[in-house]
């Protein structure tokens, strides 16, 4: 009998195992390619932002309410002083709310002002020396107009915009 030689053998089947990898390896990258990617961008999806618009006169300080952002909002004024204030609509369009605020009845559109002014007037304390200055301090905020399931808008003072276009919730 002839004796087999195993080294051929071996080799021939080494040789058909690597020639069989090669194929595997294509199909395994098409199965398990993927790709990273980085960086960031900043979106700006518009914001809302109101500015008084204080004018004074002999009679106090006549408030109206600029919307410069890009969205529809509710505002509401407050003043503080150091002395007594009242507060007149004398074309309607105001209300007097909670904790000293006077709220504009209407929304107010993006780019537009109050149609409707908010007086303030101020009175000194009877027999004190008047104050040769003193300030009104205007306090405006806004807050988006939100709607209900029917589409009538509503404020939700929960969530009050600040001076620096910041969302806050009380």
């Amino acid at each position: 009998m002839r004796k087999l030689h195993k080294k051929p053998l071996i080799m021939a089947a080494a040789t058909l195992a690597l020639t069989g990898t090669l194929a595997v390896g294509s199909a395994m990258a098409y199965f398990t390619t993927y790709s990273t990617a980085g960086g960031g961008v900043k979106m700006n999806m518009g914001f809302t932002e109101t500015v008084p618009i204080e004018d004074v006169d002999e009679n106090g300080k006549h408030i109206t309410i600029k919307n410069t952002g890009d969205y529809d909002c509710f505002v509401r004024v407050k003043a503080f002083a150091p002395v007594e204030l009242t507060y007149n609509a004398p074309d309607g369009g105001w209300t007097a709310g909670d904790e000293g605020y006077w709220y504009y009845d209407d929304v107010l559109p993006a780019g537009k002002t109050t149609e409707q002014e908010l007086n303030i007037t101020y009175k000194f304390p009877e027999g004190d020396d008047k104050p040769e200055e003193f300030n009104i301090v205007v306090i405006q905020e806004c807050t988006p107009v939100l709607y209900d399931e029917d589409g009538n808008p509503y404020a939700d003072w929960n969530h009050v915009i600040t001076d620096d276009s910041t969302q806050t919730t009380e």
